[in-house]
């Protein structure tokens, strides 16, 4: 196996550029099977597996015909949107601090159910039994003030200052799941939380493939620094990928092969 090699500042910069010079076209389609994989994997690791049929027919808004579908067509389109949603976000020409407001949003667009415009966001009340991740997670009462303390740590001019932007990403999704602050999603808000702290510097969005769930879930119950070489990984792999699917689009030759 060739040895990785370049920083991870590097490996973006050339996708950048590999990217740059893509089609149009080819580029939306790129993007278009991008978002269905990530939807795919993303609620894999929770235990939810799409189809590839559901993905395509939700995503191309064809008509339900079988109305035990409409939930799961409705999840992937707001999961869909949630993913416009950071995209938005991490593009804007101001950065705003990430914020309650920008949590309430995340949940809102994943559980317009439970959004409310006009009221703060609603946490989680109890501690469930039945739950898909078996880390230790806040009780009910420490949930305000630790979710204040993370938003204070992002916002911390020091730690933008002194802290790599992955590192900051994965903590804020470790620190996040262990808060455990939602009703429901906390998985996914903590997920696209972080993609959209790496997108807004530049990274891609580093997505867990579903192979990596195990080893995810023992990751949040060992400490931060396990969570973090698991998503740093996943973000490696990201950039590699998507480098070698341009190269081969673009008939470019792989400078880490000269």
């Amino acid at each position: 196996m060739r040895a990785k090699t370049g920083s991870i500042e590097d490996k973006v910069q050339r996708l950048r550029e590999l990217e740059a010079n893509a089609p149009a076209a080819l580029l939306a389609d790129y993007n278009y099977r991008f978002d269905m994989s990530w939807i795919h994997h993303d609620n894999a690791i929770e235990g939810v597996v799409y189809e590839p049929g559901e993905l395509v027919a939700a995503f191309q808004d064809q008509p339900v015909t079988d109305t035990a579908l409409m939930p799961v067509f409705d999840e992937i389109r707001q999961y869909k949107a949630a993913i416009n949603l950071i995209r938005e976000l991490a593009t804007a020409k101001k950065k705003a601090e990430i914020s309650l407001d920008t949590i309430k949003t995340i949940y809102a667009t994943l559980a317009p159910e439970d959004a409310d415009p006009k009221g703060p966001i609603k946490y989680r009340k109890d501690m469930p039994l039945h739950r898909v991740y078996f880390h230790e997670i806040s009780t009910p009462e420490k949930i305000v003030p630790q979710m204040r303390t993370l938003l204070q740590w992002l916002s911390s001019e020091e730690i933008k200052r002194t802290t790599h932007p992955t590192r900051i990403a994965a903590k804020a999704h470790s620190q996040f799941l262990h808060i455990f602050p939602l009703p429901k999603h906390s998985g996914k808000v903590a997920r696209l939380l972080m993609n959209l702290l790496l997108m807004r510097e530049g990274y891609p969005p580093a997505i867990l493939h579903s192979t990596d769930r195990q080893r995810y879930y023992e990751a949040l119950k060992t400490s931060p620094d396990a969570v973090a070489a698991v998503i740093n990984e996943a973000l490696d792999n990201a950039i590699e990928s998507a480098t070698r699917y341009w190269q081969r689009q673009l008939g470019v030759a792989d400078r880490s092969a000269l």
